[in-house]
């Protein structure tokens, strides 16, 4: 059976949360997580994301983060142990691609930073070129992208919802629109009729001194 926890807190880890006294306060949290699927909420906020974050470890140990994005929607969840999406070559240093033939395992990190909510999940990813396998390109490909060149797969092994704090709010263009349109929409029927308003007042000043 595997939780976050038994991925994440190694006995260096252990270690750490024993010095500032955060040892097994989360115990019970995780074992109430051992082998959890994605749920609806958790399948939704990724299936909603633009923007995500990818780790891997080379052969000697570095880690490597990349972002990828792209519209809501690209990121897909094949099934509730399953997430995946397209990929391209990009400058083609091909750093994940090969961390992953050395080591599959994978962090990802996906952020909704207008309502500060993070998500986080460990995983073994495998990345193909799309010739390697027509149908899941088929099923990640997202209309107006382009040609898919590689698609990504990962087994998601443990996922936790990550703390809010110090999540700066920032918010992309469609949900701008969202939030400001309606008041836009409201100010500018105001504006209209005030104007109206103004022209028929000044008409109305008109008449009274124009001589008969």
């Amino acid at each position: 059976m595997t939780s976050y926890a038994d991925i994440m807190f190694t006995p260096d880890v252990l270690a750490q949360q024993a010095e500032v006294g955060s040892k097994g306060k989360y115990d019970a949290r995780y074992q109430a997580k051992q082998d959890e699927p994605l749920g609806q909420p958790e399948q939704a906020f990724l299936a909603a994301r633009t923007t995500l974050y990818i780790a891997t470890v080379n052969s000697i140990g570095w880690p490597y983060i990349q972002h990828r994005g792209g519209p809501a929607g690209f990121l897909k969840v094949l099934d509730p142990f399953t997430i995946g999406f397209a990929d391209y070559l990009g400058n083609r240093q091909v750093i994940t691609k090969g961390n992953l033939a050395g080591d599959d395992r994978i962090s990802v990190f996906a952020i909704d930073y207008a309502r500060q909510t993070r998500l986080k999940l460990q995983g073994h990813a495998t990345l193909l070129n799309a010739e390697e396998a027509p149908d899941l390109v088929a099923q990640l490909s997202t209309e107006g992208q382009g040609r898919v060149q590689r698609v990504m797969r990962i087994r998601v092994a443990a996922w936790d919802w990550n703390c809010p704090q110090f999540i700066t709010p920032r918010f992309a263009t469609a949900e701008m629109t969202a939030l400001v349109g309606p008041e836009l929409s409201r100010l500018e029927t105001r504006n209209t009729e005030l104007e109206a308003e103004v022209a028929k007042l000044r008409d109305q000043l008109r008449t009274r001194h124009d001589p008969d």
